[in-house]
């Protein structure tokens, strides 16, 4: 029984796990979107999360720290050069998983992973960002001044 497991195994031994989930980052920073499993893109999103947050502050040991899980340093140079830039006022959340339907030789559940903020398609068909308007407004009160003054003006 697995009770309380977080880590899903995907049926590989460590080492094998651990340089797949190193090479899916590396294409995901690198391309944006790749096509998988539900079950690895799940485990993909646990791994690139926290690199991409580490990513946000440039620094010497960060880069460091991240090139340890990627091992490709285009991906690491894109990561801090492209998408920290991007994601920097981002609480977190940078990346979308979307269900795909099931793969046709073995009938698996796919999935599409992608960074949230590279998403042209969605980022234009997204309305833009109306202001945000707070529960007692100036202008009512500024019209209800002048309906106060009128009446007495008029006595």
């Amino acid at each position: 029984m697995r009770h309380n497991k977080a880590v899903n195994h995907l049926g590989r031994k460590s080492g094998h796990r651990k340089a797949l989930l190193s090479n899916m980052a590396s294409s995901l920073i690198l391309n944006k979107r790749i096509t998988t499993t539900v079950a690895k893109a799940k485990a993909l999103k646990s791994y690139v999360e926290p690199l991409i947050t580490k990513s946000k502050e440039d620094t010497t040991h960060n880069r460091r720290v991240v090139f340890s899980y990627l091992k490709d340093k285009n991906a690491v140079s894109e990561l801090f050069r492209t998408i920290a830039p991007k994601v920097a006022d981002r609480p977190g959340g940078y990346t979308r998983v979307l269900h795909l339907g099931f793969r046709q030789g073995d009938a698996a559940d796919m999935a599409l992973i992608e960074l949230v903020d590279f998403n042209e398609a969605a980022l234009a068909s997204a309305p833009k960002a109306a202001k945000k308007s707070t529960r007692r407004s100036k202008a009512k009160k500024a019209e209800e001044a002048p309906a106060e003054e009128a009446p007495k003006a008029e006595e």
